[in-house]
């Protein structure tokens, strides 16, 4: 059964760093895509990061220059390093995983900034 935790959430002031992970078990399967999203309060979950198993990556354009998503093949974990946070990034974050064409996400970390 193949399971995706989130974590590394929390709080922190405008212009500090988090580093999220997601941690993907119960598969000796390759990822094959790798995305983060977010979803603040009343709002529509949105694509945040995204690399593929080739290692493209691509970013929404709010957030370009500020993280940097990344992954350890080995140990299928997806980093979201980020960095300069603003009060609007704040959110929860989800961990979004394709293996084959089949999709796992996690229940999400939250992130909140503050001014």
């Amino acid at each position: 059964q193949v399971q995706v935790v989130e974590s590394g959430g929390g709080l922190v002031q405008a212009g500090g760093s988090l580093r999220l992970s997601c941690v993907v078990s119960g598969t000796d399967s390759p990822l094959s895509r790798m995305i983060w999203y977010r979803q603040a309060p009343d709002t529509r979950r949105e694509w945040v990061a995204i690399i593929t198993s080739e290692g493209t990556t691509n970013y929404r354009d709010s957030v370009k220059g500020r993280f940097t998503i990344s992954n350890d093949n080995a140990k299928n974990v997806v980093y979201l390093q980020m960095n300069d946070l603003k009060p609007e990034d704040t959110a929860a974050y989800y961990c979004s995983v394709f293996i084959g064409m089949d999709n796992y996400m996690g229940q999400g970390t939250q992130v909140t900034v503050s001014s």
